[in-house]
């Protein structure tokens, strides 16, 4: 998981109130976030609670949470910005977590896991630069659509792809994903259990369809999920999660409920009456938030989790959705 920062504060940054001091290095952190990360004891200056007033002096040290936005000067990692970059390094600006077995990354959005028909440059053919000095490259052991963020799973062994591939077949591993929809589902918690059926388009290629039970080729799927936050009757702020792991599960799922993800370039049919917000970007808002799966060592569990692509993020922070809202449910 992204660790906490130590920051040291600079000689010309004397008497900045603190809350001022994290709107000039974080400039995406809300301050209703700032607050509550105040008020936990989360943020701390010398090892002490303070206050958004607090008064900075050079050589003081701020503890820095996990904030799940860009310290300012970083280049938010997108498809776009890591063209041309080293593959090794990109890796390392992904990683969420390692461990002698394990690697766990932040996918972009727009960055395919796979190879396939017009794919340049994937998450598979990147980790050759990871191979370790017996030769042994690190396996993939799920998949996350291309416009799809968030955490991904790589095994550095065979005995832990052998492990991690066991816990998902099993369905020991829970994965919580968020998503931006249009409208607001009937129910506020529930449970979406279909058929689903892959087919072959004219215009969208392969698109899968809810089907009747019975249905040669059909595969049961089953998704829970939960209203978080709303903004108006428009929009809604859906945490996701998938029992089974269909192709396009959750997207299919959603436009089934009549809350389409927002975005979605295959599942997105909206009424001639329905306008895209102004400032949000036209992308898929589906982001893989979080995954606690076994150690492949048999020893605890991994948990980890991604903060928001620059697009989800700037979504958010126009809805003035409060990322913290999650938890507290």
């Amino acid at each position: 998981m992204a660790g906490v920062e130590q920051i040291t504060v600079e000689q010309g940054e004397t008497g900045m109130r603190l809350d001022r001091w994290f709107k000039t290095h974080f400039p995406g952190l809300g301050f209703g976030h700032l607050q509550k990360l105040l008020r936990s004891g989360q943020i701390r200056v010398d090892g002490g609670r303070a206050k958004a007033d607090t008064r900075l002096e050079p050589g003081q040290v701020v503890r820095v949470p996990p904030l799940g936005v860009d310290r300012k000067g970083d280049e938010p990692l997108t498809a776009k910005t890591i063209r041309g970059q080293d593959d090794g390094a990109v890796l390392r600006k992904m990683m969420l977590y390692e461990d002698q077995s394990v690697y766990v990354f932040n996918k972009p959005s727009g960055l395919a896991v796979q190879g396939g028909s017009g794919v340049v440059r994937h998450v598979d053919d990147m980790l050759e630069a990871f191979r370790n000095k017996k030769g042994e490259k690190p396996r993939l052991v799920h998949r996350l659509d291309r416009d799809t963020s968030g955490v991904l799973v790589v095994a550095r062994s065979r005995l832990a792809a052998m492990k991690l591939a066991e816990a998902f077949r099993g369905r020991d591993a829970q994965k919580t994903y968020w998503a931006l929809v249009k409208g607001i589902p009937k129910k506020h918690e529930g449970r979406i259990s279909t058929w689903l059926l892959k087919e072959q388009t004219p215009l969208d290629g392969d698109r899968m369809r809810v089907a009747k039970h019975g249905e040669t080729g059909a595969d049961h799927a089953i998704s829970n999920y939960r209203l978080i936050e709303t903004a108006g009757q428009r929009l809604s702020w859906l945490e996701m999660e998938p029992y089974t792991g269909r192709t396009h599960q959750l997207r299919v799922h959603a436009a089934h409920i009549d809350c389409p993800i927002i975005g979605d370039p295959k599942y997105f049919e909206a009424d001639t009456n329905w306008e895209f917000p102004g400032g949000m970007q036209n992308r898929l808002h589906l982001h893989a938030r979080r995954i606690v799966i076994p150690h492949p060592d048999g020893k605890g569990v991994i948990d980890v989790t991604a903060p928001l692509p620059p697009h989800m993020r700037q979504s958010w922070n126009l809805l003035g959705f409060d990322e913290t809202s999650a938890e507290e449910e």
